[in-house]
């Protein structure tokens, strides 16, 4: 088998086992309207349009919400050494205000070795214990994207201390919540996970897989972490290996969403015979045939090129909407007509290929925004973005293109992100997306 030579700057997501359906969009926060005085519930749940306001058929109604940061602190640099961007960023944050007790934490991957001194500096200046966050080849500052150099981005946020939990770092062979946070998880209406994964821990998938299970009502974002050396986690301390982030109720209004940055060039195909992560036939026909008869015989000529922008979307079957989650092409079989790709497969899946085509990711990108614009209101607290490594400079150019689209359609919010090695949308992995996190 003809072994594809991938790029390096392409994300990487090693075959897991397993693939979970998924429901894609926008990610409201249910709130039972039964808690609100003088409603009838309709349906059982309200859906939130603002701090202040909810809706349901035909009603609106006020809901008193506790005191939270009505705008969150961003503070971001680069170029100089930790403690050098510390002392920027602090100076940046100015006075921290008394409800601030939550900090989401960004390094590029030069500042790695450094990361535990840092955060104990963060926790020194700012009192805030509760920090999360992870490591980057890219970071994402406000509406600057930040490569090969040393970078910081900090948000510092403010939640009612009974309305979020961090997630230890959970292991593959020892993912159970702990008792505590199980309880806590389970007297929630949702739960909303910020997750940040180590790429070299085993059967990820799987492993999210269990945590979305195991967290009753759970909706999961995040990112895999990204490193040319050691990769690191935060979740109140440096972790490394499994999963660690924070978990928020539904008490705290967020907003989600995905955007695929590669788009479909031919019909679904059904799985026909497959093993393990080689595709055998589609549709009852040698694979290799469908993949050549969808992509065209000019690009068929060299299948080492075509590994660069044309991959296989992994349809999920449960999703509302034409959802899929993109993997490379790994081998290829000219013999035996075979197409191996980055992912286990079962009989029966779905398979759509696709290519990557900046201009179709720019306007998938406009309608994620534009969706959540129309849900959000004109007021957002503050963002976590996390996008591909295959995106950001790979596919929309070198001058913070894609953050900068961000603030465009959405206006000026505080942003921090960082480039993935993979990203995490309801406890499935994708690649070449970017997940876009709302606190509104």
């Amino acid at each position: 088998m003809l072994s594809l030579q991938l790029a390096a700057a392409m994300s990487t997501v090693v075959p897991t086992a397993g693939n979970t359906p998924l429901l894609s969009g926008v990610y409201v926060p249910p709130r039972n309207v039964a808690e609100c005085p003088g409603m009838e519930p309709q349906g059982g749940f309200a859906t939130q349009l603002s701090r202040d306001r909810y809706t349901v058929p035909g009603q609106h109604f006020a809901v008193n919400w506790p005191t939270m940061m009505d705008r969150f602190l961003l503070a971001h640099g680069a170029g100089q050494s930790g403690d050098q961007l510390l002392d920027d960023c602090l100076n940046q944050l100015g006075d921290i205000p008394p409800e601030a007790n939550f900090g989401f934490l960004y390094l590029s991957d030069d500042l790695v070795d450094a990361a535990a001194a840092l955060i104990d500096r963060l926790k020194q200046a700012t009192g805030i214990t509760s920090w999360v966050g992870t490591v980057g080849i890219g970071i994402i500052g406000g509406d600057t994207e930040y490569y090969d150099q040393p970078a910081m981005a900090i948000l510092l946020a403010g939640f009612n201390e009974a309305d979020f939990q961090l997630l230890p770092n959970l292991q593959a062979d020892d993912a159970s919540l702990p008792a505590g946070l199980a309880d806590w998880c389970a007297a929630n209406d949702f739960n909303v996970g910020l997750l940040h994964a180590d790429p070299a821990t085993a059967n990820l998938q799987a492993l999210l897989v269990q945590l979305g299970d195991d967290i009753p009502a759970a909706f999961l974002v995040g990112g895999i972490s990204s490193s040319r050396g050691r990769n690191a986690q935060f979740a109140g301390q440096v972790l490394q290996g499994g999963i660690s982030g924070a978990l928020f109720s539904q008490a705290v209004p967020i907003m989600t969403n995905l955007t695929q940055g590669c788009s479909p060039i031919g019909p679904r195909h059904v799985v026909t015979q497959c093993e393990h992560n080689t595709l055998h036939s589609l549709d009852d026909r040698p694979a290799l045939d469908v993949l050549t008869e969808d992509v065209g015989e000019t690009i068929a000529a060299d299948w080492q090129q075509a590994a660069g922008y044309i991959f296989a979307g992994i349809v999920n079957k449960n999703s509302d909407q034409d959802d899929y989650s993109i993997r490379q092409l790994v081998g290829i079989d000219l013999e035996s007509k075979l197409v191996a790709i980055g992912d286990y497969l079962q009989h029966n899946d779905e398979i759509i290929f696709c290519k990557r085509d900046g201009s179709t990711a720019l306007e998938d990108m406009r309608r994620m925004l534009l969706e959540l614009k129309k849900r959000c209101g004109p007021t957002i607290k503050g963002g976590v973005y996390v996008s591909c490594l295959g995106r950001g400079r790979e596919q929309f150019g070198e001058h913070s293109e894609e953050a900068r689209f961000i603030h465009t359609v959405l206006g000026d919010f505080p942003l921090v992100g960082f480039f993935a090695n993979g990203e995490i949308h309801k406890s499935a992995l994708y690649g070449f997306t970017g997940v876009l996190t709302l606190f509104v």
